[in-house]
């Protein structure tokens, strides 16, 4: 069976994971979302999306770094299955793919912060086994 899961390489590819996105940073228009994307690569940042019945219905952006506190590790910037696909199992599937990905790439590590509001979404992660770590503070300047 081929993998319903890829990374979006290329502005058209990108562009195609906005709407699901969109759910969850809906600050962000297509073209500065594309934009952003595209610069974020550069340093690192990939959009993995999973496709279904021709359409994108969940996507992550991650990166793989490596700190002195984790070692080397997946950070998940983003994780969001469109509205009209939640509950289907994408993801879930998405989620065990970036697990793969990050065991394949040697790291010790799996991450990700998710706002203190989005209830579903800690149920989701504690049923996928994760564990709440650490509170996460912020500044904005």
């Amino acid at each position: 069976m081929r993998t319903r899961i890829r990374l979006a390489e290329t502005r058209e590819e990108v562009a195609r994971c906005h709407a699901v996105m969109h759910e969850l940073r809906p600050n962000l228009e297509l073209g500065p979302f594309v934009d952003q994307v595209l610069r974020q690569q550069a340093e690192g940042y990939r959009l993995a999306f999973l496709e279904d019945a021709e359409a994108v219905q969940a996507c992550a952006g991650f990166r793989i770094s490596e700190s002195l506190s984790w070692g080397r590790f997946l950070y998940v910037d983003d994780l969001v299955t469109a509205s009209s696909a939640r509950s289907r199992g994408f993801g879930a599937e998405l989620l065990a793919w970036l697990v793969a990905h990050a065991r394949a790439a040697g790291c010790a590590q799996f991450h990700l912060d998710s706002g203190v509001q989005r209830f579903a979404a800690h149920r989701f992660y504690l049923r996928e086994r994760m564990d709440i770590i650490a509170h996460h503070f912020a500044l904005q300047l």
